[in-house]
């Protein structure tokens, strides 16, 4: 065991200010962040988790974020006729008018909706994964439509009541899990559903594309080969690019980019101040310590390389306690019903944001190493 960890160890105490301080850095990034990507996967979760291979979007609207994607009716035959393809559906969705029915004592609830558009059918293209046969079985039902627990109290509704949507009686059928959005409250319907919403043709256009092939192995040989067909019509996405292209597109938002850059810099601001100033003092409670050690002959370069070890040690114990701060925060975030998810590649990211975090520090506190006179330990 090396000098820096053993001491690190046994001075346990006086560097926990500094360990929780990282924590605390990298736990509020990580959180952060997490949530944003939670929220951007439930805002796309009725595309996410459905059997769709490829997705076919117009040239320059490559996501579903504020973008208007519809595309002419004439190119879903075209896509169907590629033999790889097995299925085509688009993908329908508008927004809608939502006016519950007033209980006695509760208000009347009114608002704007999202509304999308599933197609019941057992193994259809447009259906998510994680739809229960229950779900799919209710949603049958013409005006039958399925919202998320957590929207129920903003709708005003319980399950198997009515109200008004664009005009038209609808009645909440099923009760979905997941699916939450903080932003806009969205409802499932089915397509029949959606056409008595008035969202029947619209001129001749469609929705995005929703493409199933015979071989998932095939998928990028299959989107290269609609892509070469489309003579600029349309563009074809994996659903690994589509996923990734909607959640750059939310994040990269001017409010959530601010939001992001804004707690990043002060974790980066909290973490230097609070460890390089928990390292400085406890460097100077060792002060005499590394005097005896520069007595012994040790030079000035081997102890600055102590304090960076130490700082090292310090960052990793930082980065496990953030680890552990995150885990209790996606807990909570759960309870509450708000989606926490985090990628690797963030979550590295953080992790060696703590551990320069770390080490600047330590190097910040090196100084206070100049008063380890030898001298000092004669007084």
């Amino acid at each position: 065991m090396s000098l820096a960890l053993a001491t690190l160890i046994y001075e346990w105490r006086r560097y926990m200010a500094a360990v929780v301080a990282l924590a605390f850095s990298g736990g509020m990034v990580l959180v952060m962040l997490g949530l944003f990507t939670g929220i951007v996967h439930s805002v796309l979760a009725v595309t996410e988790r459905t059997r769709a291979d490829i997705f076919v979007m117009p040239v320059k609207t490559p996501t579903l974020v504020q973008s208007d994607a519809t595309l002419p009716a004439r190119i879903q035959p075209q896509i169907s006729v590629v033999p790889d393809v097995i299925e085509v559906r688009s993908m329908e969705g508008q927004f809608g008018r939502w006016v519950s029915v007033a209980k006695p004592g509760q208000k009347q609830k009114q608002k704007f909706v999202q509304i999308h558009g599933v197609d019941p059918i057992e193994g259809a293209v447009t259906w998510p994964t994680d739809f229960s046969e229950q779900v799919r079985v209710a949603l049958m039902e013409p005006g039958a439509i399925a919202v998320d627990a957590t929207a129920l109290a903003a709708l005003g509704v319980n399950l198997g009541d009515k109200a008004s949507l664009n005009g038209h009686t609808v009645v909440l059928r099923a009760i979905l899990h997941n699916y939450q959005d903080v932003d806009q409250t969205d409802i499932v319907a089915s397509r029949d559903t959606m056409r008595m919403l008035g969202a029947g043709d619209r001129d001749g256009r469609t929705g995005p594309l929703m493409v199933r092939v015979k071989d998932p192995a095939r998928v990028e040989q299959v989107r290269d080969e609609l892509n070469a067909i489309s003579h600029g019509a349309y563009h074809a996405w994996t659903r690994a690019e589509f996923n990734r292209g909607n959640e750059k597109a939310v994040l990269s938002e001017q409010i959530v980019g601010v939001l992001l850059l804004f707690v990043t810099i002060m974790a980066v601001l909290i973490g230097i101040g609070i460890t390089s100033q928990t390292l400085r003092g406890a460097i100077l409670s060792n002060i005499r310590e590394f005097a005896s050690l520069r007595a012994l002959g040790i030079s000035m370069g081997s102890l600055r390389w102590i304090v960076v070890e130490m700082s090292a040690w310090a960052g990793l114990a930082g980065v496990g306690l953030a680890g552990v701060l995150t885990w209790l925060a996606s807990l909570a975030a759960a309870h509450a019903g708000l989606p926490l998810v985090l990628r690797p590649g963030p979550t590295l990211f953080v992790s060696l944001m703590l551990m320069a975090i770390a080490v600047i520090s330590g190097a910040l506190a090196m100084g206070i190493l100049e008063r380890s006179q030898p001298a000092d330990l004669l007084r």
